[in-house]
């Protein structure tokens, strides 16, 4: 069943009524507080509305000190559009720490499956698919962290609607998850308020600055304001011509194809036209590129990829570059995701009875089929804006704290990718490129310019903080507090 909010008052009402029916464009440094009591009357009250989706009884869970909830948060009544979130308050005092919301992208593949469960959620589905372990680098030691699958096919979240998952697209995602948060904020009330930042990877490069767009746009209107303060971005697709340059020069550039190869692209790819591929010579050399990829894992150039004959990711994506060609005017494009191996942990721990249970999104007797990405959605992706570089100048102008990091052994959106992006908005320097440090060694390198601070981190791959899991925290909390990472051992 769909999640509809209930309804305290008659402002919030009306605002469920709006976003529900019409297509909406418009560094834990104190003592733990045990999750499982209630500290006030202040605390009960706070978790009213909430309860029904409070988390207990997960299957594997380690014991822990903080609340976390999960479930479904209806977008459109009129379909039976609900899109399924898992939020995690911070490990301590979560009424003194910001609110982030993390998306990944594919477009496809869920924030709950990658972010939540493999990167920088609390707790880290087991090599057997039946527990969970507890992350110690978990970012909700610095925030309270909402993880989204978004847009509905992805993961648990669905539509009632079969033509729903015909048309969807950049803008279409982003408008059901501005009508999320709003509802999620009627569900979660002492957030509405609260600090917001939107972070998220791979694809999430353009659905990040998208939904801050539309954010940014909508606080216009009082009765809609979000608390947005700021974005941070890894290794983000973020502008169609300059993500495929970068990706071609990066494989060269790291010995992964020939020179003759890279000479042929460089002679006969136009990646700024409408119609890239009609140049066979351009077709025939980025098909050449690609299939060297096949041989190693594109999203971590130096590390192993996953050899399990019982594998279905190493059937079909460690060993294979999913690729999208396309004859509209949209940039083919290739899955956004990493994992070798674990996509099938996960893939079996959520398709659990009880976890289905434990989670609200069955009883435990009619399951849902969860998977890690919805190719279905990958191949039918419909409308994708071609660069969300004029969102970033917006969102410059609008002050908002904007940080991109790229791991460096990353060859799905490469460091020079995102370079060549950020290049061509020609912003001013404040800080010349220098190294950051970590645990008193070089996290990598970073410069940041007028409204935008670059850093790469060394050894990373596609999602930085599988490989870097201490130093993606360090950075997350130099973010928060908008400083400036280690200058110094």
């Amino acid at each position: 069943m769909a999640f509809i909010p209930k309804v305290l008052s008659l402002f919030n009402l009306t605002l469920a009524l709006l976003l529900s029916h019409i297509s909406v464009v418009v560094v834990a440094r104190h003592a733990q507080w045990s999750g499982t009591e209630t500290k006030s009357n202040n605390q009960n009250n706070r978790n009213i509305q909430n309860s029904d989706h409070l988390v207990s009884n997960l299957p594997g869970q380690p014991n822990v000190d903080f609340r976390h909830y999960a479930g479904y948060v209806t977008v459109n009544e009129f379909s039976g559009r609900a899109l399924f979130y898992w939020f995690y308050e911070a490990w301590s005092f979560p009424e003194e720490k910001p609110l982030v919301l993390w998306l990944n992208g594919g477009p496809g593949c869920s924030s709950v499956g990658y972010g939540a469960t493999q990167e920088i959620g609390p707790f880290i589905v087991g090599t057997d698919g039946n527990d969970l372990q507890l992350n110690p680098y978990s970012w909700n030691r610095e925030a309270n962290m909402l993880f989204l699958e978004s847009p509905v096919g992805v993961g648990f979240s669905y539509s009632n609607t079969t033509s729903d998952y015909e048309n969807l697209g950049d803008d279409s995602t982003a408008n059901d998850t501005y009508a999320f948060l709003h509802n999620w904020f009627m569900k979660f009330p002492s957030y509405r308020t609260r600090t917001f930042y939107i972070a998220g990877e791979s694809y999430a490069g353009k659905y990040v600055p998208e939904l801050a767009g539309l954010i940014h746009d909508r606080n216009k209107d009082p009765s809609l304001f979000i608390n947005l303060k700021g974005i941070l971005l890894g290794n983000p697709e973020t502008s169609d011509a300059e993500d495929w340059k970068g990706l071609v020069d990066y494989a060269w550039s790291h010995a992964v194809v020939s020179d003759e190869t890279h000479k042929t692209i460089r002679e006969s790819c136009d990646f700024t036209s409408n119609d890239t591929w009609s140049n066979n010579d351009c077709s025939q050399a980025v098909d050449e590129v690609l299939k060297q990829y096949k041989e190693i894992d594109i999203y971590s150039l130096y590390t192993s990829v996953c050899i399990n004959a019982n594998s279905a990711y190493s059937e079909n994506k460690a060993q294979q570059v999913m690729f999208k060609k396309t004859t509209s005017k949209m940039m083919p494009r290739i899955l956004g995701g990493y994992d070798p191996c674990l996509d099938d942990y996960a893939k079996g721990y959520y398709n659990k009875p009880e976890v289905q249970k434990a989670l609200h999104v069955s009883d435990g007797l009619h399951l849902k089929n969860w998977t890690i990405c919805n190719m279905d959605i990958f191949y039918g992706w419909s409308q994708s804006k071609d660069s969300v570089l004029p969102i970033y100048k917006k969102l410059i102008d609008a002050k908002l704290r904007i940080w991109v990091y790229s791991g460096d052994t990353d060859g799905r959106v490469p460091v020079l990718s995102t370079r060549y992006s950020l290049s061509s908005l020609g912003l001013p320097i404040t800080r010349a490129w220098r190294p950051w440090y970590n645990q008193k060694q070089v996290g990598g390198w970073l410069q940041e310019y007028e409204g935008l601070t670059f850093a790469t981190f060394r050894g990373a791959g596609h999602a930085v903080p599988i490989f870097k899991p201490s130093a993606s925290l360090a950075f997350f909390t130099s973010f928060l507090l908008g400083e400036s990472p280690s200058s110094h051992r």
